[in-house]
């Protein structure tokens, strides 16, 4: 009896990918190039910094509008220098976020000094760099690096992170709204029990990264 493949596995979700782009060669064209353990290593905590507040601009607004502004950003946040921005006082952080160059959005400028200390920290807490701590991560839990970020940074949840590391070359996957809707269609296509508990630690799983699932679990 042939074995039954789990309707969540890699093999079926990379099956589909090929089927709905064109075959394995335009997959693997489509994906991202991942940068080296010494690529990360050396990237300074200040592109870091940028990536993430890049992204949480982008988080619910007009991607090319924040690229087309991003020179701005990069002048006005002294190129997301880590130790300048924890120094900078609340005044001229305010100044700074009615700047007309940038995207004036007061809650998301904050993150800038919150997430300049996050890195701070990690790096005090785990004497390397946060480059080196982010290579240093296990590549079989990127999920874990998601989460820290989460926690200790601002506004780095739900995909936000995920994202960042991604544009950073970390390798790393994303919950787009194809994903969950998938896998949200394959856990109803399930019965009983089993699928009742996948259903529940996929839902879990999902709040933890800030991510709905938008759909029922099976009775």
């Amino acid at each position: 009896m042939a074995k039954q493949t789990h309707p969540l596995s890699y093999e079926v979700i990379y099956g589909l990918a090929c089927e709905r782009k064109g075959g394995p060669a335009a997959v693997e064209s489509l994906l991202p190039k991942t940068a080296s353990k010494a690529k990360l290593r050396k990237l300074g905590s200040d592109r870091y910094l940028a990536e993430f507040t890049r992204k949480v601009f982008q988080s619910g607004f007009v991607w090319r509008v924040v690229n087309q502004k991003w020179d701005n950003f990069e002048e006005v946040f002294w190129g997301f220098d880590v130790e300048r921005l924890l120094m900078m006082p609340d005044d001229m952080l305010e100044r700074k976020a009615k700047d007309p160059s940038i995207i004036r959005n007061f809650t998301k400028v904050k993150t800038i000094r919150e997430n300049a200390t996050m890195i701070a920290e990690t790096e005090r807490c785990n004497g390397m760099s946060f480059g080196q701590f982010v290579a240093s991560w296990p590549e079989d839990d990127v999920i874990g690096l998601w989460l820290y970020l989460k926690k200790q940074g601002s506004r780095l949840g739900g995909n936000t992170g995920p994202y960042a590391l991604r544009a950073l070359g970390v390798d790393s996957f994303l919950l787009t709204l194809m994903l969950r809707g998938f896998c949200a269609t394959a856990v109803l296509s399930m019965a009983g029990p089993p699928a009742k508990s996948l259903c529940r630690r996929l839902k879990i799983f999902l709040t933890h990264c800030e991510i709905n699932l938008d759909a029922p679990c099976p009775n």
